[in-house]
């Protein structure tokens, strides 16, 4: 007779996440375990959307304009593993990844230049911009961005072990000396400890002295790091396995940041379909796993649930900066990247779509992206590849031109301000 699942953090998706137990937003060792499973055993975890509940299911982006950023990310655990010690490596199997059957929708975003940012926030000017995407079993579709449907390969964008005292201290003074460069205050360069906004579910068992060095030295979630943290790897999905290095005593795992779905590359700063969800999971140890692998970071071994997308329209960036100032970069993936977007963003426009409903599509679809080539000085290759059979037309170049339709808009700020210059440039090259 099959073991009934244990669910181990229970989360209500329809309330805010302050005051609920086994979340937390900061890594640090000292935030303590909130429950604890035996290698081997399979669990369930419920997890809260990444804002905490900010974001609602509405026709305007002002829930995304003055998100308070200083909470994110909500993670649920820490997880103990019996018997994982340092130098170990904890293997996690995802088994499964869903939407809470009650709760069965998510969003994408676009946020504002001097709230969150994002990697076109200023070439774009950004201003928010959501999309909400609603679940149909594994298919997702959206009243903001209309003529699309597609299979999501729903994954945990967040999931880490809780680093060491030491690793801890190594990525704040780290960060602390990038962020020290950044002359343009725009858009940070790291994202250093912040003690506003700094939740432990389980404080009320942290004595005042714990919790304040838990809020001054947490590190903040937004980036991956040596542990694993936010990856976005959007393969990361049902089947799974994960080979973490174990840094304290009994692993401490936490994850969140639940994808129904999301593009390669996770174009804008909340860019997947970010939802609500339940991950199912099992852990197991590696003695010395730390030694034998050469696990400084993570490896992992993505599950075999890929929809099955054959025909593709692929576009192509190099390191040149077209759609800027012109200037000829050396070998530089990141400009490769946002120049094979810019030409996938024109060719969506050029079907109908505006730039917004454009960017958000690319960051929420199973777009893959690919380094084509780091070897042919001076110039990176970039592609972005669209599965042309998720739109409900021909999409494909023909000798007549592209059908241009009216899909509307995505939602924007009640005040009707999205964009303060003018769209994409069609074609300029």
């Amino acid at each position: 007779m099959s073991k009934e699942i244990p669910t181990i953090v229970k989360v209500d998706p329809k309330k805010g996440a302050i005051g609920q137990q086994g979340l937390h937003n900061r890594w640090h060792p000292l935030v303590p375990a909130f429950a604890t499973v035996e290698p081997g055993q399979v669990f369930r975890m419920e997890c809260a959307e990444w804002t905490g509940g900010q974001v609602l299911n509405t026709d305007n982006a002002d829930d995304i304009k003055n998100l308070d950023l200083s909470q994110i990310h909500y993670l649920s655990g820490p997880i103990a593993v019996k018997g994982a010690k340092p130098g170990d490596a904890l293997v996690v199997d995802i088994l499964d990844v869903t939407p809470f059957p009650d709760h069965s929708w998510g969003y994408s975003g676009i946020f504002e230049k001097d709230n969150g940012a994002g990697l076109f926030a200023q070439e774009m000017d950004s201003k928010a911009a959501k999309a909400i995407w609603d679940f149909e079993g594994i298919y997702a579709t959206s009243r903001h961005i209309p003529g699309v449907r597609f299979a999501g390969v729903s994954h945990p964008g967040l999931i880490g072990t809780a680093p060491s005292q030491e690793l801890l201290d190594t990525w704040n003074e780290r960060e602390a000396a990038l962020e020290s460069t950044n002359l343009d205050k725009c858009c940070p360069k790291a994202h250093l400890p912040l003690a506003k906004g700094t939740y432990v579910g389980s404080s009320s068992d942290l004595s005042s002295e714990v919790y304040d060095k838990i809020a001054a030295e947490g590190a903040r979630t937004i980036p991956p790091r040596e542990h694993g943290g936010n990856c976005d790897i959007k393969n990361l999905s049902r089947g799974s396995r994960c080979y973490f290095p174990v840094y304290v005593d009994e692993a401490k795992l936490s994850l969140g940041d639940l994808h129904f779905s999301q593009g390669d590359g996770e174009l804008t700063f909340c860019g997947a379909i970010e939802m609500a969800g339940i991950i199912t999971l099992k852990c197991d140890i590696i003695k010395g796993g730390v030694e034998k692998f050469a696990l400084k970071q993570p490896i992992f071994v993505p599950g075999p649930m890929d929809p099955m997308y054959s025909q593709k329209l692929v576009f192509e960036g190099i390191s040149v900066d077209v759609n800027g100032d012109g200037s000829q970069h050396h070998l530089d993936a990141t400009v490769a990247f946002k120049q094979a977007t810019y030409r996938t963003l024109d060719y969506l426009m050029l079907l109908g779509y505006t730039r917004e409903q454009a960017l958000l599509f690319l960051t929420a679809a199973p777009i893959d992206c690919h380094v084509a080539s780091l070897v042919d000085t001076p110039n990176a290759c970039v592609t972005m590849a669209i599965p042309v059979a998720i739109f409900d037309r021909d999409i494909m170049p023909n000798p007549d031109g592209l059908e241009k339709r009216d899909y509307g808009q995505c939602a924007i700020r009640s005040d009707g301000e999205f964009v303060s210059v003018r769209e994409s440039q069609i074609l300029r090259s």
